[in-house]
């Protein structure tokens, strides 16, 4: 596809920014674990967190394609970097310019977009996963206000956010119309971090579980109406899954990039490898596959800016990219041998974080469920 001006500006700020202020230090914060407070800052600082946001609240109003663009060229140096990208633009800035009232935008969206307040989204619970008819995480009324008492889990940087997107029952009866959604900002007493998970991969991005006992909010923080909150949820994530999927691209394209570097300059059997048709074959492949990876993801988000129905291509968009991620992080560490199984080479680092793309914002069998239910009402029919 064609990109416009502005779009290829955005790419190239992203792409100068990860080779400069990220790829330099990624490897560290994955090995300690650390949460890169400086470089997400820095990332505020040049617009990246505010790409989204109108220029009235200090951001670029930047369309979804250049915010996916972005996201790659990020995930490229570092998945922890690109997934607070992603989430400071897709489910922190677009779910309140959709459900938001004017004061709530007014009041946040600035601190989104200048890196001064970081924002979670808590929705999945231990015993709920994907299935939020089961969520048991309570909202009582008294009076003008509410007390939220539940446990959340995998709550991506929940320990660094001061803000919480905080969904919870305010109706029993009503199951998934029975959900709500709170602005709980993370100082509020009763909401507790109980612990920092240790992971497989995307390390410097803390997940954690969430306890909220008896957490008192006002009537003002819910945004939308009571019972709004499934609804919300899947606005968001459904933007949200665009930016997953140009994380797996980019991860793709980072490990492709070293793999294919690695084969025209290293000989085994008096030739380089790229020169061995079993070598080649595997890096066109590879090659196929992001290439198309990327369409699919530029595609969904080119159908939102458009006001076109979206939700089913960003899950196909997503679980594509995300299983893609996988074999291409495979086949890259396979192309270096030993080298590539070595913690110190960043083809392993790449393996390890490749793989929760197939988990998170929902798994694939979720995503293929989705996709399914639009395929039973013929929807797709003419949209593929």
């Amino acid at each position: 596809m064609q990109l416009t001006e502005t779009q290829r500006a955005v790419q190239q700020l992203a792409r100068e920014f990860a080779k400069k202020e990220i790829a330099p230090h990624a490897a560290q914060w994955d090995r300690e674990a650390r949460f890169p407070k400086e470089a997400v800052q820095r990332m505020a600082d040049v617009g990246l967190l505010g790409l989204s946001a109108p220029e009235k609240f200090g951001g670029s109003a930047a369309d979804s394609v250049a915010l996916a663009l972005a996201v790659e060229e990020i995930a490229c140096a570092d998945a922890s970097c690109a997934l607070v990208l992603s989430m400071a633009n897709s489910l922190s800035i677009l779910t309140l310019l959709r459900y938001g009232t004017p004061a709530q935008q007014a009041q946040y969206i600035p601190q989104f977009a200048s890196g001064a307040t970081l924002a979670c989204f808590a929705m999945s619970e231990p015993h709920a996963g994907s299935n939020a008819a089961k969520m048991r995480t309570r909202a009582i009324r008294k009076g003008e206000r509410y007390a939220i008492s539940g446990t959340k889990q995998f709550i991506t940087i929940g320990s660094v956010s001061r803000l919480a997107f905080v969904f919870a029952v305010t109706d029993p009866s009503a199951g998934t119309n029975g959900i709500s959604c709170f602005l709980v900002p993370t100082e509020t007493p009763g909401y507790c971090v109980m612990r920092k998970e240790e992971k497989l991969g995307v390390r410097a991005s803390d997940t954690c579980q969430i306890a909220l006992d008896e957490v008192e909010v006002s009537a003002e923080q819910m945004i939308g109406a009571a019972g709004d909150g499934y609804r919300i949820a899947l606005h968001g994530l459904g933007a949200s899954r665009i930016g997953v999927a140009a994380q797996a691209v980019g991860v793709a394209q980072a490990a492709f990039a070293l793999a294919s570097a690695y084969a025209r300059e290293r000989e085994a059997f008096d030739h380089k490898l790229v020169e061995h048709q079993a070598i080649a074959f595997k890096l066109a492949d590879m090659a196929i596959a992001i290439k198309a990876a990327r369409l699919l993801t530029l595609d969904a988000a080119q159908r939102k800016d458009a006001g076109l129905r979206y939700a089913a291509h960003s899950a196909m968009a997503k679980t594509f990219a995300a299983e893609m991620s996988e074999r291409v992080c495979s086949d890259a560490l396979q192309i270096f041998g030993g080298y590539g199984y070595m913690k110190d080479h960043p083809i392993e680092r790449l393996y390890r974080d490749a793989r929760v793309f197939q988990i998170y914002e929902g798994t694939s069998e979720i995503q293929r469920l989705l996709i399914g239910r639009e395929i039973a009402q013929g929807r797709l029919d003419e949209d593929v």
